[in-house]
Order: structure tokens, then sequence, then C-alpha cells
């Protein structure tokens, strides 16, 4: 598969700097209560803090509702935080949009690839439009001319495999070469940072694989920065070489891919004896009690111990702080194993 040629930007922060770093975030949404005219607090995310180094591709892996998406969300600008900073390229991250002076350094691919695409649109005018708009931030020395433009595009769309289809519209494409132009759209700026909201889980488990194949591709030829966001954590264990556990709002472990089968906190054994494989035949998995709690009312101590097998009368009590395992590998459990 033919490689782009990275497009002339201004020059990059040392490299000892973060591409993405978040500090003790938090984000909290007010959202209708039980009562009439009653607002409540819905706590999304809580207090959470890590750093994403030029080059590296960082997942965040936890089930449906934890929080994933929203700080996807913050991290890439569309979201502000409602405690913490978060910093990209070493300031702090302004909103999103097209007038935002990060414009065509962060990109996003979304869960869906076909209501992120415009059905009025050709594919080769959307992969277009934020090339234009970052031109027209003076994000690359000089404005690049429409001929240039288009010639920009078309080498994007080879680059996915789908050469010469510009021309067509988001409706004459299945569901993995939509994503593909999804993502042709959020690489053909060369930006920083990619943010990866569960880009394969709308599509087949074929489909998929040529999907993440063509991503790890791309990141690992490229030198492309991303944060890559799923509930399935073999996707993330093919993808990522380290990786954040999510639960509730928080980040419970973060270990190297090569420990997810091990995984010290309860709740990362759980979702890695969940995955099946030949090994796991036979082989009784750790229990987890009842349903994940309401972000509403979350519980006291550690957020897992409702459900957890280990969990001690400290558990209930107390918020575990960060045990550190080994170089890369730390854990917030009062009973790691």
């Amino acid at each position: 598969m033919p490689m782009p040629t990275p497009l002339a930007t201004p020059a990059a922060s040392p490299a000892a700097t973060p591409v993405l770093e978040l500090e003790q975030v938090s984000k909290v949404f007010r959202v209708r209560g039980a009562g009439r005219g009653e607002r409540v607090e819905l706590k999304a995310v809580s207090d959470i803090s890590f750093a994403v180094s030029r080059g590296e591709c960082l997942g965040l892996v936890g089930e449906s509702g934890c929080g994933k998406s929203t700080l996807g969300r913050l991290s890439c600008g569309l979201l502000q935080p409602t405690a913490g900073s978060v910093r990209f390229d070493g300031e702090i991250l302004p909103p999103a949009g097209p007038d935002s002076p990060v414009a065509g350094r962060l990109q996003m691919v979304f869960q869906d690839p076909w209501s992120s695409l415009n059905p009025r649109v050709r594919a080769g005018d959307s992969v277009a439009e934020g090339l234009e708009a970052a031109c027209w931030q003076k994000r690359f020395p000089g404005a690049l001319a429409e001929k240039s433009i288009a010639s920009r595009v078309a080498e994007m769309f080879e680059t996915v495999g789908l050469a010469g289809m510009e021309r067509r519209y988001p409706h004459e494409f299945s569901g993995g070469q939509r994503q593909r132009i999804a993502l042709a759209r959020a690489l053909v700026t060369s930006p920083d940072l990619v943010v990866c909201d569960e880009p394969v889980s709308a599509l087949d488990a074929s489909v998929q694989a040529q999907v993440l194949n063509a991503m790890r591709d791309l990141q690992e030829r490229f030198g492309q920065t991303l944060l890559f966001i799923s509930h399935n954590l073999a996707v993330v264990g093919f993808m990522c070489p380290r990786i954040l556990v999510m639960y509730l709002g928080e980040i419970v472990e973060e270990l190297g891919r090569e420990r997810l089968a091990q995984g010290a906190h309860p709740y990362t054994r759980a979702l890695a004896q969940a995955m099946p494989d030949r090994s796991s035949i036979g082989k009784k998995p750790l229990p987890v009690l009842g349903e994940i709690p309401s972000p509403l009312n979350p519980p006291s101590g550690c957020r897992f111990h409702p459900r957890c097998p280990r969990a001690t009368e400290v558990c209930a009590e107390q918020a575990p702080d960060w045990t550190e395992l080994a170089p890369g590998w730390r854990v917030r459990c009062h009973h790691p194993g």
C-alpha cells in the first residue's frame, strides 16, 4: 500500500513533550433527575491523568458506559473539562472548530462510518474539507492550490485502498470502505494526533481485520500518534503496546499488552477472561457480580467493589491509590492479583 507524502508542517515541539497530556481531568454533566425540574450531576470522567508520547499508539479499554467516548472528546477539544487540564503539544487545548489554532493538527475517527459522513457530499470532497480548513488557518507554509488539494486527496484514497473513488457518494461504499474514507479524512492533514473512538465496532469481523491492519500499517510506517478507544480487549491488544483500563469514569490499571492476560486488577482479569480463545476452553472465568453502577450515584471507596470477588471492608470505605508493580505497570486496587 503506497504511503502518502507528509505535508510540510510547522516545527514540532521537542520529542520529550507529550503530544497529549491530561492532568486530573474530570467531566460532570447536568442532567434531568427523577423529580420534575430536578437537575442532577452525572460524573462521566473523574480525576484522570495520562500522557501520550509522539509516535505512540495508546489504548483505552472498558465496557460500554464507562466514559471512554467522553474522554476521547475531551482529548480532541469537542468537550471542555469541568476540572483539570488537557494540554496538546504543551499548550492548553482550545475548543475544537474551524477557527481553532490547532485545526488540522488533531483529528478524530468516529465509531459509525455512515453518520460521520455527509450523504450529500462526495467522498473526495469530505476528505478535502479538513485540508482546506487547515490551509485557511495557515497551518501549512503557503496556501495549497486547488490542484494540489485534489492531488493530496487522490493520494490518500490510494493509500487506504480506494484509488479512483473520490467522486462516489457515501451510499456507494460498504461499511469498511466508509471507515477507510474516515481514516483518509483524519490523516489527510498529517495530524499530530488521531483519536479513534471505537473505529471498527460497527463493522463485520472480517472487515474489522482489514481496517485494523490498514490502521496499524499506517501508524507504524507513518509514525502517527493514536489514542485508540475500544471495548474490545483483543482489538486494543492488537493495536496498542500500552493500554489504560477504564471503569466507571476512572482509570484502574495501566499495563503493556503482554500483561493483559495477567492483569492485576480484578476488572482487567475479567475483561481478559471474557475474550474467547483456545486457552480459555474449559476454564472457569473470574466471577463479576451484578451490573455496572450508575454514574449518577457511583459507589463509595473503590468503584468496582460491589462487583469484585476480592472486595473487603476497606474497599467500600477508601478509594485505592496507585500501586507501582513494575516499570509501565500500575494499578488502583487494595488487593491486586
